[in-house]
């Protein structure tokens, strides 16, 4: 870990959704978090307090953009307004979960992109600068006009293996061909070949791909992707992978957003494993035996620190198994 400044004025925020990250990530850098008291009115209007000076301070704000999606960017919106009142020195935003990133390009006629609405939003709130953890598309970073931080948790997610003595006959699988590029970087850190899900639907999603492309016969097959929404992607695909002779098949991904049925799905899937990280806090109810949780939090916080004395952040995107070898 970088060691803080002995002078330094750092602060740590940390709003609703994703509270149990935010200690994690105060307590890996042993700086404790700021008090802030937040309510809502009767008719959802949100009121944020900060109770302590921040006046001059180098402020984080721990936030995933996660269910309820909307409430939670208006939490951001509102803290940032209310330190920049305060006379805050430095406001960055701490985003392990960037919510409305798919929305990135206009796929169709008439269509937002959102991902950039939500940027504009930020500079004009007043924020510094962005921390944020596996984007969508990487794309999103050139919405801003301000420093973002873009971190990978690939290497994190690749320890998994490497600590379990999962190595042995592996093949990672994009489930579709938009995702080849993620699973060549994870591929490389596993040192694996890739095999791809193909899927040439026009829709984002067709519950019968035509095939498998690559050889997964008998190996272990790893399914990667940046976030599992429904799980709809992940079953079928395992599904899929079975029926081509895959021994064992995992799912792989940085954020559980794990709507609706998704957790009882997985399941009850073919599933052998789903590994995912904590940028977004999963509820008791949506736990279930094959899931397993890898922390960012140090991660997170080594960035923190990195960024408060003017180190480069780009070391933590080299995995610690192969450090040859830097995800793109």
């Amino acid at each position: 870990m970088s060691e803080e400044k002995s002078n330094g004025n750092i602060k740590l925020f940390s709003l609703n959704t994703n509270r149990p990250l935010a200690e994690k990530i105060a307590a890996s850098i042993n700086i404790p978090l700021s008090p802030t008291t937040i309510s809502t009115f009767a008719d959802g209007e949100i009121a944020i307090t900060i109770d302590e000076s921040v006046r001059g301070d180098e402020v984080y704000v721990i936030q995933s953009i996660s269910d309820p999606v909307n409430s939670s960017f208006m939490q951001v919106m509102i803290m940032v307004d209310a330190l920049r009142r305060a006379s805050a020195g430095e406001i960055n935003v701490v985003l392990p979960y960037y919510g409305y990133a798919r929305a990135d390009r206009k796929a169709r006629p008439r269509e937002p992109i959102t991902a950039k609405l939500v940027a504009n939003f930020l500079q004009i709130d007043g924020v510094d600068r962005v921390l944020t953890l596996d984007l969508h598309a990487d794309q999103v970073q050139g919405f801003f006009n301000i420093p973002v931080d873009h971190l990978l948790g690939a290497p994190l997610l690749a320890k998994y293996f490497y600590t379990n003595d999962l190595l042995d006959n592996i093949v990672v699988v994009a489930p579709d061909h938009a995702g080849v590029s993620r699973a060549r970087n994870f591929a490389e850190l596993l040192k694996a070949p890739i095999a791809i899900i193909d899927n040439r639907s026009e829709d984002e999603f067709d519950p019968e791909p035509d095939s498998v492309i690559g050889d997964v016969k008998g190996k272990t097959a790893v399914i990667i992707d940046d976030m599992i929404d429904t799980a709809d992607r992940m079953t079928v695909s395992a599904d899929i992978l079975k029926a081509s002779g895959a021994k064992d098949v995992y799912a792989v991904a940085t954020h559980a957003v794990f709507s609706g049925r998704a957790a009882e799905s997985l399941e009850q899937s073919k599933l052998t494993k789903v590994i995912v990280t904590d940028s977004i806090a999963v509820p008791a109810e949506k736990q279930f035996d094959k899931l397993a949780v890898i922390s960012v939090a140090d991660l997170i916080g080594e960035a923190i620190l990195r960024i408060h004395n003017n180190q480069p952040v780009d070391e933590l995107f080299i995995s610690k198994q192969n450090p040859d070898v830097k995800l793109r």
